[in-house]
């Protein structure tokens, strides 16, 4: 049993580690991220507007989901944060596939299988919940509740997203071309 608590907390700082790396990007610029203005003008391509305040908010969410899993603390509720965000986070590659050098969206759909895997094992004894008393949190209907809520609180963004996304073609479509402009002229 100890190995595999060992397991556990060396799974969970390792992807803690990972999506600290990942949330610091969008939020400061760190490890050669855009920051809120790169990564807003990155996520406005993507649909995602305002571009800037919601790569802020993926960064906390992000970061928050991190500090959840690396403390092993309310770790359904850092679970449900990271499967939501990820969700989000791999809509935009979607349409590439699945392999990252590809254009893919292959890294978010790890982060969010990471996080249902947490999700169901519980964080392990070497954790901030099993130090509170919070044992229950392992049980899988927990697991199913951090999955449902990380799945629902996507799917707002991704309406939003579509939504965005159907009105840039709608007024590309409606936007004369330069070479209908020098038909005119």
């Amino acid at each position: 049993m100890t190995g595999i608590n060992i397991g556990l907390l060396v799974l969970r700082l390792g992807f803690a580690a990972l999506l600290f790396g990942h949330s610091t990007q969008k939020l400061f610029g760190w490890f050669r991220g855009g920051g809120p203005a790169g990564s807003g003008k990155l996520f406005e391509t993507w649909g995602f507007r305002p571009g800037a305040r919601l790569a802020v908010v993926a960064g906390v969410c992000e970061l928050l989901g991190a500090g959840s899993i690396a403390l092993g603390l309310l770790t359904p509720g850092g679970c449900a944060l990271l499967i939501g965000t990820m969700t989000v986070a791999a809509s935009p590659a979607a349409r590439n596939g699945l392999w990252a050098h590809l254009g893919g969206n292959e890294v978010p759909v790890v982060y969010a299988f990471l996080a249902t895997v947490i999700a169901f094992t519980g964080p392990g004894r070497f954790s901030l919940d099993h130090a509170f008393g919070l044992t229950g949190f392992s049980h899988l209907w927990w697991a199913a509740i951090a999955i449902a809520a990380g799945l629902l609180a996507a799917v707002p963004m991704l309406l939003r997203r579509r939504a965005a996304l159907r009105s840039d073609a709608a007024t590309t479509a409606l936007t004369p071309s330069t070479s209908d402009k020098e038909v005119t002229a």
